[in-house]
């Protein structure tokens, strides 16, 4: 039953998408034989090898041995990027084992949320996105590759690297993470300092000295935001070796599992990426979300991503997806456990062998490692030095984070989709408990992320209302996370007030327990109705039957006029370079994507 439902939502995209997916595998096809290394002139070639030591040059210049790019977003500021730094040389000796070469294409930009969370520079954060998209295709416009390596984990950066790759689905390629840091102290208590600091418990000192216990090394952060969320969806379209998404950075079996991805393509037919992922990869992923309870950003990048491959996909295919996939993961913020229990317990391994089990995963899909999802239900071990398959556990080792198909958290999946006379959203609803899936409550409006914390700080605030913050979307400011609202709102939830959000803007990955409606489209500068709100208007956000409506007249609604708000330009830590951006922008629904012509 399950199989039906998702081959009929399946064969919806496939349907809405012909059009496009067939242009789009045509122009690869068109491109792969169009230029290749062979074809280029002398010049050309020597530019491309001047700089290959000697004795590979005398090779490489016969044409005869592949030659891969490596892309990489490493940098030493983010701690998830910062093991990327030998991963190249890695890469190139193993090739070179193979008779085949690399060489470092090019490097990306990556940017952290974290850090820039509340401040302007988190207004650059979407869009980084879309820079980084564009830096893969400037990497690879050389023509002379025959596959790529693409090397990146955090938020915007997996997406970014995937739409670059997809715009040269021609090349067979391969994702290569670096997993998450070791856990520092319980996402609990990290969770409950940074309440006590918002009460004004404790000091600036001791919050710092709980943050740092908690992001204390390389590797990704250990909660199950957007970063995480990426490395679980690579799986599930089958663009990672088998379960490396989650092996800690440093260790043998991260080093030995980076050497395989160099062997594995050089020693397998991989077909060409554009060809491997289609409508039934972007299904699986959906699905992934859903049965792991994940970021919610992924509305937006899986929608992009998809539509770099041709393939048209919306939120009520997100919502059909939730409505049949068993939510089997609790992982913080939807629970206490971190990424590195998560893994302990049975990891991506035991998820996707479940769904199997049920059917509630396309088994056909085409991945790196041949047909099928079979191999993703295998863990990898480091034995007497060599890299072995095992399969997975089939009985979960702590029911409280990980649990049967039989017995799930919940029928449903962790995110769904909010409609009504505001416009749709999206609402992350497996943090959030049941008491709180419905909030009636008068509106506040406020203008910016900083008014709202003000009069929090003035206690303002202690009352039942739902914030409202327009003008945060894509076309606005480049649609920031506004995640400094979350520990506030949960303060007053905790002291009994029913308090929600509506915005369209962003959360973070790690968005909580406090009901909110984010990703409001139309946004407010496209004419959203989420402008018409005004302070005391009754709002009903109800997250069990998915509905988010104003409560007044319905012709005094329709009649009442947006407010005309001067357009000011936008300066300030380089906001105003990404200006072209938000003027072309599309909206969040279909995937917020910036490059204009055939993406619009």
């Amino acid at each position: 039953m399950a199989l039906n439902k998702i081959k009929q939502i399946t064969q919806k995209v496939k349907e809405r998408s012909k059009k496009t997916r067939e242009q789009y595998l045509e122009r690869i096809q068109t491109h792969k034989g169009k230029i290749q290394r062979k074809d280029l002139g002398c010049a050309n070639l020597a530019h491309a090898y001047a700089s290959i030591p000697k004795h590979i040059k005398e090779r490489i210049k016969e044409n005869k041995d592949l030659n891969f790019a490596i892309v990489s977003a490493y940098n030493d500021m983010l701690s998830a990027h910062q093991p990327f730094k030998n991963y190249p040389d890695i890469i190139k000796q193993e090739l070179f084992k193979n008779h085949a070469f690399g060489q470092f294409a090019g490097g990306t930009p990556a940017m952290c949320d974290g850090i820039t969370q509340g401040y302007d520079g988190m207004e650059l954060s979407l869009f980084s996105r879309d820079v980084i998209a564009m830096s893969v295709a400037i990497a690879l416009s050389h023509n002379v590759f025959d596959g790529a390596f693409y090397l990146g984990v955090c938020d915007k950066i997996v997406p970014g690297l995937l739409i670059g790759a997809l715009s040269f689905g021609h090349l067979p390629s391969i994702f290569v993470p670096s997993g998450p840091m070791t856990s520092g102290i319980s996402n609990d208590e990290k969770s409950k300092t940074r309440q006590l600091f918002a009460e004004g418990k404790i000091s600036r000192d001791k919050l710092l000295e709980s943050e740092m216990k908690s992001y204390h090394d390389i590797g990704t952060c250990t909660f199950y935001g957007t970063a995480n969320s990426n490395q679980m969806m690579m799986e599930f379209m089958g663009l990672h070796l088998p379960n490396s998404a989650f092996i800690n950075p440093n260790t043998s079996l991260r080093e030995a599992l980076v050497k395989e991805a160099a062997n594995h393509m050089t020693q397998n037919k991989i077909l060409p990426i554009g060809e491997l992922l289609d409508e039934r990869n972007i299904i699986n992923a959906m699905i992934g979300l859903m049965a792991t309870g994940g970021s919610t950003n992924h509305t937006i990048h899986l929608v992009a991503i998809a539509r770099a491959a041709g393939i048209i996909i919306n939120w009520d295919d997100f919502d059909a997806i939730s409505n049949i996939t068993p939510l089997l993961a609790r992982v913080y913020p939807n629970g206490k456990a971190d990424v590195n229990q998560f893994e302990a317990a049975g990891g991506l391994a035991f998820v996707i062998n479940e769904l199997l089990k049920e059917g509630l995963l396309h088994d056909d899909a085409n991945t790196v490692m041949g047909q099928g999802m079979q191999a993703y239900t295998k863990n990898p071990f480091l034995i007497d030095g060599k890299l072995i398959y095992k399969d997975g556990i089939k009985t979960s080792k702590e029911e409280n984070i990980l649990r049967n198909i039989e017995n799930p958290f919940s029928k449903n999946g962790g995110v769904r989709i909010l409609k009504g006379n505001i416009g749709r959203a999206v609402i992350k609803i497996s943090a959030v408990k049941e008491e709180h899936q419905i909030i009636k409550a008068p509106a506040m409006v406020f203008h910016s992320q900083q008014e709202f914390l003000n009069k929090f700080q003035n206690k303002e605030l202690q009352k039942d209302f739902i914030a409202v913050l327009p003008y945060q979307g894509p076309r606005s400011n480049g649609m920031p996370e506004l995640h400094k609202l979350t520990p506030p709102l949960g303060i007053l939830q905790d002291q009994g007030f029913k308090v929600a959000l509506v915005t369209d803007g962003r959360m973070s990955g790690a968005s909580g327990k406090v009901p909110a409606a984010i990703h409001m489209s139309p946004e407010a500068l496209l004419d959203g109705n989420i402008a018409k709100i005004k302070d005391g208007d009754m709002l009903l956000l109800d997250a069990k039957n998915g509905i988010l409506e104003i409560l007044i007249d319905e012709k005094e609604w329709k009649e009442r006029k947006i407010p005309k708000l001067e357009k000011e330009e936008i300066f300030g830590c380089g906001r105003e370079l990404f200006a072209g951006f938000r003027t072309q922008t599309s909206s969040a629904e279909t995937g917020a994507m910036s490059f204009g012509g055939y993406f619009k």
